[in-house]
């Protein structure tokens, strides 16, 4: 791909994710969740593209939009590309879309040449990763990978409609959504391109890196028990304050997470005092956790090592320490030997190639239920994401385009 076409392709790829920026509940925020007049007008566009670039086009039965480029031989098995066209709130217009829109550029490309490999390459763009409108995360994907729970349309959305209901509305059928599952030879791989979301690639000055694993993560409800008191008569040394136990602790928590190294991050993202009076000693205190990680064991043992942190400092002060995990989602590791060759394509386009884990949840986590996943990741200014100041450079994705057509069609051939 010569530079020139490389750059049109990126301008292309900026223009189109403008475009469906401009497809929101609100003019002045992007917004476009589940079965709403904006996600069926978003799979109309896509659609559209999907067609130019030589594609066969259809939407399935839980509202996924999905085209085909056929191989050499007419139904052979496909590599599958793709990301997710919902949003959150007020979002920025790269989460998701960016993956969408890179990989049509790559099959178009293909088209313009008239090449078709050995392989045929199907595109997804996923109808709900985020779960913003019914609560429920990688809803597209799990439609695909046929692990819908059927309670799941009963789920309701802030004004109490269900998502059968939301689903007859927009003329799909509930009882067929077993219907948008695949086949386990349908594909050899799925390929997911993503902005960061993190600040690590910019960091190091790169365009491109390769994931390793999505992180999985556990997130518990804590409580340290004490003695509430008056803040001006009881003694320091009679103190049974819940607050310094816990703040004794929350340090503990990062120099431990910090020390343990690996890509390991541990959060604690609320805190609430009882009874929260300034003359008061707190006698309870309420906080979350919330620590992820690219491999469940250290995930695990940290996990461990903190809890009985917390005990001890508890036991030592005279106060008591429960938690309760109240979620638990395990890591993700992608297919060895897709990181190479994600690796190889960076490397050619950029000279070296940086890997590392996925903080946040993708698509890819359903996908690798049942095929190997491999994830590329691009640069946004600052880490920022789920924002309207989420943004990437056409230089970077003019990059991002040749990487991952090199490796897309060293796998389909």
């Amino acid at each position: 791909m010569s530079q020139a076409t490389r750059q049109q392709a990126a301008d292309r790829v900026m223009a189109r994710a403008d475009a469906l920026a401009a497809v929101s509940e609100t003019p002045d925020a992007l917004t476009r969740v589940y079965l709403s007049t904006q996600h069926l007008q978003a799979n109309q566009l896509v659609g559209q593209w999907m067609s130019q670039a030589g594609m066969t086009v259809w939407q399935d039965s839980v509202g996924n939009i999905c085209g085909r480029y056929e191989g050499v031989q007419e139904g052979a098995p496909a590599v599958l590309l793709g990301s997710h066209l919902d949003t959150v709130r007020n979002a920025g217009r790269y989460d998701g879309m960016l993956g969408v829109l890179t990989a049509i550029e790559v099959v178009d490309s293909l088209h313009q040449q008239g090449r078709h490999l050995a392989q045929a390459i199907e595109i997804v763009g996923f109808c709900d990763e985020e779960g913003t409108r019914f609560g429920i995360t990688l809803l597209g994907s799990r439609g695909l990978t046929g692990t819908w729970p059927e309670s799941w349309l009963e789920k309701c959305d802030a004004s109490g409609v269900s998502v059968a209901q939301a689903m007859v509305q927009v003329g799909l059928d509930p009882s067929r959504v077993a219907l948008a599952a695949r086949n386990q030879d349908d594909f050899s791989a799925y390929l997911e391109l993503h902005i960061e979301q993190g600040p690590c690639l910019e960091q190091e000055q790169l365009a491109l890196g390769v994931v390793e694993a999505i992180n999985g993560a556990r997130r518990l409800n804590c409580r340290f028990t004490g003695e509430a008191g008056h803040a001006g008569t009881v003694p320091m040394s009679h103190r049974k304050d819940a607050l310094a136990a816990a703040a004794e602790w929350m340090v503990m928590t990062e120099s431990a997470t910090q020390r343990h190294g690996g890509n390991l991050v541990a959060t604690v993202g609320e805190l609430r005092c009882l009874p929260g009076a300034v003359n008061v000693i707190p006698g309870e205190v309420a906080l979350s956790l919330d620590i992820r990680g690219p491999q469940d064991a250290p995930l695990d043992m940290l996990l461990n090592e903190l809890l009985a942190q917390a005990q001890s400092s508890a036991t030592r002060r005279g106060l008591d320490f429960s938690a309760e995990e109240f979620y638990r989602i395990a890591a993700t590791p992608c297919d060895a030997r897709l990181q190479a060759l994600l690796g190889e394509a960076v490397d050619s386009v950029q000279g070296r190639t940086l890997s590392l884990p996925s903080g946040a949840g993708h698509d890819a986590i359903a996908m690798a239920e049942r095929w190997p996943v491999g994830m590329l990741f691009v640069r946004c200014k600052g880490g920022v994401s789920h924002h309207p100041a989420e943004s990437v450079m056409a230089e970077d994705v003019a990059l991002a385009i040749e990487a991952f057509k090199g490796a897309v069609e060293r796998l389909a051939s």
